[in-house]
């Protein structure tokens, strides 16, 4: 899996969203006469106000309530439904983005425990970073997912090593994991034209995004309506992640045209968009006792 873009500044912490029926506060869905390609998403672009950048960013998956929902539904990225394995998007290691995201992620596994991370002596005699050569770093596979990944049976739950301790240390997920880990399902993109100008879209990871693998997943979360289940909008749970991925600046602007838009959202995400001649179930509370997953356990994990 490629990287997901460089990430910016800042870091404050992330919130989860309940699981359950569809969320609380859900925007109206389209009018009756609103038509167009099914998998049609909005988008609002500005001038970054201190450097020759144009931001572009998906108002409709940025509005979604889309949540991560592993340990609770999630069905895995390999080529069949597998919840039981418990792995989530882990099944085939993290792919590093550069010296730096190696180092910090070297840095952070010093410090786990034995009761945090299952594969912890498999790590310190074989390493966390495999070689695929062309300068690709991927974190190590053992039995067949990331040896960050806890398993099933593992006395402290299934979940991301990295994940947990850093929430057990009150520390931000984000400066522990790698860099892809932490922001998907957020992808940012980075265009440079010949004059320099730079235009960074910020959207959603899909298949597409992991290479030819990933025609051949049986599931992926940005497909999957039961994902779209978090009690609040994208934009405001995972408001850390995006601050990391663009700056404050650029959040700062973003996020005052979503909080302008969420009260009627024309267009709501593909995945959970009625089909025009179905009429909508009534908007129902999420149930506060279901989680996103168990305790520790990753987003995306």
């Amino acid at each position: 899996m490629p990287g997901a873009g460089k990430p910016g500044a800042g870091k404050p912490s992330r919130g989860k969203g309940n699981v359950g029926a569809p969320h609380a506060g859900a925007a109206p869905f389209p009018p009756s006469g609103l038509d167009g390609p099914a998998d049609a998403h909005e988008w609002i672009s500005f001038e970054d106000p201190d450097e020759g950048r144009t931001w572009v960013f998906d108002v409709t998956f940025l509005l979604s309530h889309w949540s991560c929902i592993f340990g609770a539904g999630c069905q895995g990225v390999l080529t069949g439904p597998a919840p039981e394995l418990a792995q989530g998007c882990c099944s085939y290691g993290a792919h590093f983005t550069d010296d730096g995201d190696v180092d910090r992620v070297r840095a952070a596994a010093k410090t786990l425990r034995p009761d945090q991370w299952q594969y912890r002596e498999v790590a310190r005699r074989g390493g966390i970073v495999r070689n695929q050569g062309d300068g690709v770093r991927v974190s190590r596979l053992v039995e067949g997912a990331c040896v960050f990944l806890n398993r099933p049976g593992f006395a402290g739950g299934p979940g991301c090593a990295l994940h947990r301790a850093a929430l057990e240390g009150g520390r931000p997920p984000l400066e522990f994991k790698p860099d892809v880990c932490w922001q998907l399902p957020l992808r940012r993109e980075d265009e440079v034209a010949a004059d320099g100008h730079v235009t960074s879209t910020v959207t959603q990871w899909d298949r597409r995004h992991w290479g030819d693998g990933g025609a051949d997943f049986h599931w992926w979360c940005t497909e999957a309506p039961e994902a779209f289940v978090a009690a609040d909008a994208l934009y405001r749970h995972m408001a850390a992640e995006l601050v990391a991925l663009v700056g404050p600046v650029a959040y700062g602007l973003v996020r005052r045209y979503l909080e302008s838009r969420e009260v009627t959202v024309a267009l709501p995400h593909p995945t959970v968009r009625p089909h025009p001649t179905v009429r909508p179930h009534p908007t129902v509370r999420a149930d506060p006792t279901v989680r996103a997953g168990p305790p520790g356990a990753g987003p995306c994990a």
